[in-house]
C-alpha cells in the first residue's frame, strides 16, 4: 500500500459561522445580536449533523467493504467528534453565561 500524503487539517464548518458573526458590521447587541447568535449556533448544529451523517455513511461503507480507503472513514469520524465537542462547549458556555446573568438579577 503506497504512503499517501496527509493534507493539512481544515477548519470545521462550524468555525465559518463564528467568523461571519464577528465581522465588522455584524449585529452584536439586543435582539439582533440574539438572532445572530441563534443563527450561528443553529448553523453549527446543522453542520455537525451533516458531518455525523457523512461519518456514519463512510463507516457503513468501510464495514461492508465498499470503501477502499479506511482513512476517509476515520478522518470523517474524528472531524464529526471534534465538531460535536466544539458545539457542546459553546452551548455549555452560553448556558453558564445565562445562569450567571439570571443570578445577578436575583
Amino acid at each position: 500500500m503506497p504512503i499517501m500524503s496527509v493534507p493539512a487539517v481544515e477548519a470545521t464548518a462550524a468555525t465559518s459561522y463564528v467568523a461571519a458573526a464577528t465581522e465588522p458590521g455584524a449585529p452584536s447587541t439586543g435582539a439582533a445580536g440574539a438572532s445572530a447568535f441563534a443563527q450561528v449556533l443553529g448553523g453549527a448544529v446543522d453542520s455537525t449533523q451533516q458531518l455525523q451523517g457523512t461519518a456514519n455513511e463512510l463507516a457503513v461503507a468501510a464495514v461492508t467493504g465498499d470503501l477502499e480507503d479506511v482513512h476517509q472513514a476515520t478522518v470523517a469520524a474524528t472531524r464529526a467528534q471534534t465538531t460535536l465537542e466544539l458545539v457542546a462547549a459553546v452551548r455549555n458556555k452560553a448556558v453558564d453565561a445565562f445562569t450567571e446573568i439570571m443570578r445577578m438579577q436575583a
